[in-house]
């Protein structure tokens, strides 16, 4: 079984013609894996909650992880600002490379019914997101902890360029994505279509407002309902 390491490789020379890389340097890699735990509701019924989930996210990751703290008070959710509502652990080099290969060889499979991950949990900057619903799957935890079972979620951060590019990176890395059948594929690339259209669009009215912006403050901008009340008023002044 290949390691991450080994399949980065031999990225640029399988997928360089399907992804339109002409240089080395353009290879999409794995910048980075963000895995977090929220404790809010957890820590009102068991105050020593955070440092059980720290304790095992240190276990799973080999990282010691941070407490995340409330930036506000919410009177709804009981919290008050500077309270830890979660842990959170960033994972860079070799153990981003260990935590990966555990995950996508070891972890996932042993998830109860899993049938693949879903493509739409790709965004469109190319980073994928899994939601962990029990945090069992690692093999690091042991049975005795059956009565205190927490989910968690895995970003895992990559420099392609779009989604669709971080698809293709992923399958070669040996992410499990659920198989499509005909109908499924041409509904997905259809509704990939117009989340691209869209995102064009939003680019050129931004673009447009702020070509207008900058030249409304050079004093250049003459609409053509402006030019035509200028002519009509020269008109009248020649006419007196």
């Amino acid at each position: 079984m290949k390691s991450l390491k080994e399949k980065q490789a031999k990225v640029f020379e399988t997928l360089g013609a399907e992804l339109g890389l002409t240089n080395v340097m353009q290879t999409p890699k794995i910048n980075k894996i963000v895995v977090n735990v929220g404790t809010g509701t957890m820590q009102k019924k068991d105050r020593h909650k955070n440092d059980f989930i720290a304790e095992q996210l240190a276990i799973i990751t080999g990282q010691k992880p941070s407490g995340r703290k409330a930036k506000q008070s919410i009177a709804g959710f009981k919290s008050r600002e500077g309270d830890v509502v979660g842990q959170a652990v960033t994972l860079r080099g070799e153990q981003m490379h260990s935590f990966f290969d555990k995950l996508v060889n070891i972890a996932l499979p042993r998830t109860k019914d899993f049938r693949g991950l879903e493509t739409k949990s790709i965004d469109e900057m190319g980073n994928l997101t899994i939601g962990i619903k029990e945090h069992t799957i690692f093999p690091e935890t042991g049975d005795e902890e059956l009565h205190n079972i927490f989910g968690l979620s895995v970003t895992v951060v990559t420099t392609a360029k779009d989604k669709e590019s971080a698809e293709a990176y992923l399958r070669f890395l040996g992410v499990p994505f659920k198989k499509l059948d005909a109908e499924a594929q041409k509904a997905q690339a259809e509704e990939d279509r117009k989340a691209k259209a869209r995102k064009a669009q939003q680019k050129a009215e931004l673009a447009k407002a702020e070509a207008a912006e900058a030249a409304e403050e050079a004093g250049t901008v003459v609409t053509a309902e402006d030019a035509g009340v200028v002519e009509e008023a020269t008109e009248e002044k020649t006419e007196a």
